[in-house]
């Protein structure tokens, strides 16, 4: 079935909200961290948000009478029910967070007084309703500290993404917009634009997407929309209570027609240790850039709203982080297949 047949089944999908954030930190004394910032600030973060919030430590939260209504379990270990389960015709063994951390990309791993530490949150659905957590959160994290010999900062602000200032000075205010995926469709002229020829794609952050059971670095553009719509589908159910049903099968089949133009991808190791597990994980993925080509108008706002939300696996550490670099070509006479963009 063309999926011009069920065209208005994606308005659910143009309904995906979420809201991102840049979070401002002055070091106290000292900053030591690892290259990869984001096992840092999500290892730091988890710990003092259940030791703020959690109001029976000594109970697993599967055992806890107040799970159901529990602020932790619902940003920090997202629980799924069978009811969810039902909801999604993709398969998933734990659900997404309502939340993804940047970390600042560079190789810097000290930081002084005089220097600046920023990082970005985007929050998705329900979850941008405790943005003022996550403020209260990392002012606590400053004040044990973070990275080797918990180094001490300061939250001097927290803007919106346009720049302008939310928190300050203990005050924080709602200046911010909540951005839908039609949003993006508006922003770029999706709609009204003719169809794209290639687009170039940077992976930040290492990528870490599972095919046949493991992890692999043998990616191409239909791995890449099938988890894009994986991660999509289930965001939207998890955080928004939302369905979207329109047809999968046929669109990642059209995605086997998107030709890889040239790739430039390696492997990245990293490890970080997790004390509530008590072991040391590797957490590898592939970085680099791939240039793809093909008919790619009706997949470019789905690929525009990832490099908000990430793709594949520990995207709330930062990992699969990635943005479009390139720019788009367009044939005169090419046209839509799919139509839900007309």
């Amino acid at each position: 079935m063309p999926l011009t047949e069920s065209a208005n089944k994606i308005e659910k999908a143009k309904e995906f909200k979420f809201a991102k954030f840049r979070f401002y930190l002055r070091p106290l004394e000292k900053i030591y961290l690892p290259h990869y910032k984001g096992s840092a600030l999500r290892g730091g973060f988890g710990n003092i948000f259940k030791k703020t919030v959690c109001m029976n430590n000594k109970r697993e939260c599967n055992e806890c009478i107040l799970q159901e209504r529990c602020v932790y379990l619902y940003i920090l270990e997202t629980p799924l029910s069978q009811n969810l389960l039902e909801k999604s015709k993709f398969k998933l063994k734990r659900p997404p967070h309502p939340y993804v951390l940047e970390p600042p990309i560079t190789s810097k791993i000290e930081y002084n007084h005089d220097d600046e530490l920023a990082f970005n949150l985007i929050l998705i659905g329900r979850g941008i309703e405790y943005l003022p957590y996550f403020v209260f959160i990392f002012e606590e994290l400053g004040k044990k500290g973070i990275g080797k010999g918990r180094g001490k900062y300061e939250l001097v602000r927290v803007d919106n993404e346009e720049g302008g200032r939310i928190y300050e000075s203990g005050k924080l205010s709602d200046n911010f917009k909540i951005k839908s995926f039609q949003d993006i469709i508006n922003e770029y002229n999706f709609a009204e634009s003719k169809n794209f020829k290639w687009v170039k794609i940077n992976f930040l952050t290492p990528v870490r997407v599972i095919l046949r059971g493991e992890l692999t670095i043998k990616f191409d553009f239909k791995l890449f929309v099938t988890n894009l719509l994986r991660r999509i589908s289930w965001l939207s159910i998890v955080h928004s209570d939302e369905e979207l049903n329109y047809n999968y099968k046929y669109f990642i089949s059209c995605a086997e027609d998107i030709k890889i133009k040239e790739r430039n991808i390696k492997w990245y190791d990293w490890e970080r240790y997790s004390s509530r597990q008590n072991t040391r994980m590797k957490l590898g993925g592939f970085v680099g850039n791939i240039t793809f080509e093909g008919d790619l108008k009706e997949f470019l706002p789905f690929v525009k709203l990832g490099e908000y939300i990430h793709i594949g696996k520990q995207t709330s550490f930062g990992l699969g982080k990635y943005e479009i670099v390139g720019r788009f070509d367009y044939e005169e006479n090419s046209y839509p297949f799919c139509g839900w963009l007309s």
